[in-house]
């Protein structure tokens, strides 16, 4: 990919390279302390951070681990919204084993989703973040909570560009027939797909930390994301196959063809309030991608941006506190 998107540019090359030995080398934040746990459902851990009030249950995507989300002690969506008096819940799907390589996305919903809202109770209110949020769209229409908030959450495929769908179906295709052999797609290969979304985007952010100072305060948070995008667990085989060859490539969702155990995934029937999320500089889901319902809010921070960058308290985090906590009133 570096040679490709710098192949006739060489003092980029030198850059990015420099930036990339720059966080390699650079000191790691320390992890916030891990919130209370509040449930667990077989791998996936329920972890509260407010006290009081409607639990809202924070749907991460099962690409890359949840800590996105709760990312340090000064940049921490979840505790963010805690401090403005609401009671997030974040669900960490933790690592799967092969064991469930036939567990698809629908699978993820009715094993861990569904059952993580009826231990909140009646009273809670569901978020997803990216494919979280698509998700996080089936458990409504499944069992409806008292409210839906999609952050980012791609529902139809066809708003990426076809090079994006052809090259990801390409992707799978070769990596299908060795992540077979152990039962779950590899984070490596997760990975990719972030890369071949956008490859100038990941060459130039290395080229822009090259020239910052990696223990600053911004350089950590930088390192903090950047260690999040380069690692996670990997993804049980069934749900690879379901995202790639079913929503990417096929856009079931988008066309009305996903069904769950016998049911079509119609959220244009919901009758509850839907706050919808999107960001109009989103280079991995395209607002052109988000369902069209909700009441809907377009940001221009990107897709990892408008959760933890520096504008994200303001933004975000904002939006959300107030209509939550709207919501905790009516």
């Amino acid at each position: 990919m570096l040679r490709n998107e710098t192949a006739k540019d060489p003092v980029r090359m030198k850059a990015a390279l420099a930036g990339l030995r720059s966080y390699q080398n650079a000191p790691r934040p320390a992890r916030p302390p891990e919130a209370a746990v509040v449930g667990r459902i077989g791998r996936v851990t329920l972890r509260g951070h407010g006290a009081q009030g409607r639990p809202i249950l924070f749907v991460p995507s099962l690409i890359n681990g949840s800590e996105i989300l709760d990312l340090g002690a000064q940049n921490s969506m979840m505790r963010g919204l805690a401090a403005r008096g609401l009671n997030p819940v974040l669900l960490d799907w933790g690592t799967p084993g092969p064991d469930e390589a036939d567990v698809g996305l629908g699978g993820h919903v009715e094993r861990y989703i569904l059952p993580a809202l009826d231990m909140l109770g009646k009273d809670a209110a569901l978020a997803g973040y990216c494919l979280g949020g698509t998700m996080s769209v089936a458990a409504a229409v499944l069992r409806p909570p008292k409210a839906l908030v999609l952050i980012a959450a791609p529902w139809d495929f066809g708003g990426f560009s076809s090079q994006t769908r052809n090259d990801l179906l390409e992707l799978w295709r070769s990596a299908e027939p060795v992540s077979r052999g152990f039962g779950l797609l590899p984070a490596e290969i997760l990975q990719q797909i972030f890369w071949r979304i956008d490859p100038s985007r990941t060459i130039a952010k290395f080229e822009q930390f090259a020239r910052k100072d990696a223990a600053s305060p911004e350089g950590q948070n930088y390192v903090a994301v950047e260690d999040w995008a380069n690692d996670g667990p990997p993804l049980p085989l069934a749900a690879g196959r379901d995202l790639m060859e079913g929503l990417m490539a096929g856009n079931m969702s988008g066309e009305g063809r996903w069904t769950i155990s016998g049911r079509t995934i119609d959220p244009d029937g919901l009758r509850i309030p839907v706050l919808n999320i999107l960001s109009t500089t989103d280079r991995i889901t395209p607002a052109a991608s988000a369902w069209r319902g909700g009441e809907r809010i377009a940001l221009d921070e990107g897709h990892v941006g408008m959760v933890v960058g520096r504008r994200a308290p303001q933004s975000l985090w904002s939006h959300l506190a107030t209509w939550l906590s709207h919501l905790q009133d009516s």
